[in-house]
């Protein structure tokens, strides 16, 4: 069973994740911070947390890698909210900015059960 992160960190790891598919290589924590709308000393604390649970490599005044567990658990986060988003826009009609929004506070929440039958629904 994963550990259940909190919700800032799994932002942390998404962002990482987008922006590191978006550049091709590492990110940095100036990057983060504006992505995240935080300041540099709390992506910095984000960033070492990361280090410690094994997601990330990181070191000082460098780029940011996600370590093979930190891409996979990133790669979840990051479905459930593009599927979240489609659910939304797709079955509930809601507009595309909202359903943006909306999937990134209910990524985090969603139980196992609820985000496979979206999922379902969606194939149909």
């Amino acid at each position: 069973m994963e550990k259940k992160l909190t919700e800032s960190i799994e932002d942390y790891i998404e962002t990482i994740y987008l922006e590191s598919q978006k550049h091709g290589k590492g990110v940095r924590i100036t990057d983060v911070a504006l992505e995240l709308k935080v300041s540099k000393a709390s992506a910095n604390d984000a960033v070492r947390k990361l280090k410690e649970l094994g997601y990330v490599e990181h070191e000082r005044y460098g780029q940011i890698y996600l370590t093979e567990t930190g891409k996979c658990r990133a790669v979840k986060v990051y479905e459930k909210h593009r599927l979240i988003t489609e659910f939304l826009v797709k079955a509930l009609d809601v507009s595309l900015a909202n359903a943006e929004q909306d999937a990134c506070g209910i990524e985090h929440i969603i139980s196992d059960e609820t985000f496979e039958k979206m999922k379902a629904y969606l194939k149909q």
